[in-house]
């Protein structure tokens, strides 16, 4: 109740004379699904719904910049990185780009992005991008053989996935990416064609931007292959299991912006399929579209709250070449640093 009230507050502000500025109005829509998210869904929804979905790899975020955000990325969505969080977005930038992300993931696993993407004309783009996560070599143990059989599996995922987007009017935009999702651990492997969907609009009110998208949208999917057990026998039925779909609402706007320096916000309610509902905030500052700084918050995401990173932007002879890193730590797991480099032409 409370949180209505502050809601309809802020409704009454905005029509008193001299308070209908855009960065007014902006910050107020991204106040009110902050505070009616958190109040209302974030302590309530999903806690039941821990560890039901597989592909898990398909949830870790791709992109030094978007991550250095938060990933409160799919209303900002004007990079190359749009292909994984905001397939509309690949219409929000004119020039072909070619992009690469890698990471250190948990225990040593590697984690690597590559994308790109031409624009057909005004109003129709294509992308491509390969997710891949995978291991080093790893020795066969059992309970009679702990120290190893003398056999060595690996674990691997990828998924390759194709994109198109159109600009329908000069404010809003759809896009689709279909994608081939393959899991491999020793002798039993996953697969399946997985669908990403996205919208991206611009409000008319100043830069505000309004996006939703749904990543990782299919029908189950089952191992296949043969396993092995200790005493023999083998295992060639498996149990299937749901996509980590993920609903995405997000909000950004530059609540200043100069010649010289300008802020972008954004904030992202996030509706994953296996876990509580979060939302993410996130922030960027540029000076003279050259030198960045970013920040971005998790509430209700209790291994991972905050997240920072910078970037430099360089004119080369050839392209346009952005490099970007970001620092995420994780209470328990470690922290986590981003490289990314991408390339304008």
């Amino acid at each position: 109740m409370k949180q209505e009230l502050l809601i309809r507050q802020i409704g009454r502000r905005l029509e008193t004379p001299g308070m209908k500025t855009p960065a007014l109005l902006s910050a107020s829509i991204i106040l009110a699904v902050s505070i009616t998210a958190h109040a209302q869904l974030l302590p309530v929804l999903g806690s039941q719904r821990v560890g039901i979905t597989t592909a898990e790899f398909l949830k870790i975020g791709v992109g030094a910049r978007a991550n250095a955000m938060a990933e409160s990325f799919t209303a900002v969505a004007n990079d190359v990185f749009a292909l994984y969080y905001n397939p509309a977005g690949i219409t929000e930038f004119d020039k072909t780009q070619l992009a690469f992300s890698h990471s250190t993931w948990f225990v040593g696993l590697q984690h690597d992005f590559i994308g790109g993407v031409y624009h057909l004309n005004r109003q129709n783009s294509i992308g491509v991008s390969v997710i891949s996560l995978r291991s080093d070599d790893m020795p066969v143990t059992t309970e009679y053989q702990p120290y190893g059989t003398g056999e060595y599996f690996r674990y691997g995922d990828v998924a390759l996935g194709i994109t198109f987007a159109r600009k329908m009017t000069e404010r809003f935009s759809f896009g689709v990416s279909v994608k081939y999702v393959d899991e491999t651990l020793a002798d039993v492997s996953l697969r399946g064609v997985l669908v990403d969907l996205g919208t991206y609009y611009r409000t008319g009110i100043g830069s505000t931007r309004f996006a939703v998208s749904v990543s990782n949208f299919g029908g189950q999917m089952a191992p296949s292959g043969t396993a092995q057990l200790v005493d023999g026998t083998s295992v060639s039925s498996f149990q299937g299991f749901s996509p980590p779909t993920i609903f995405r609402i997000g909000f950004a706007f530059e609540p200043y912006e100069d010649r010289s320096n300008r802020i972008t916000a954004s904030a992202q309610l996030n509706h994953p399929a296996d876990n509580s509902e979060n939302l993410a905030v996130g922030a960027e500052y540029s000076y003279v579209s050259m030198f960045y700084v970013r920040g971005g918050y998790k509430i209700n995401v209790t291994e991972q709250t905050y997240s920072a990173g910078a970037g430099i932007k360089a004119s080369t002879s050839f392209a346009l070449v952005s490099f970007d890193y970001s620092f995420t730590p994780y209470q328990r797991l470690g922290d986590v640093h981003r490289f990314s480099i991408d390339l304008s032409f």
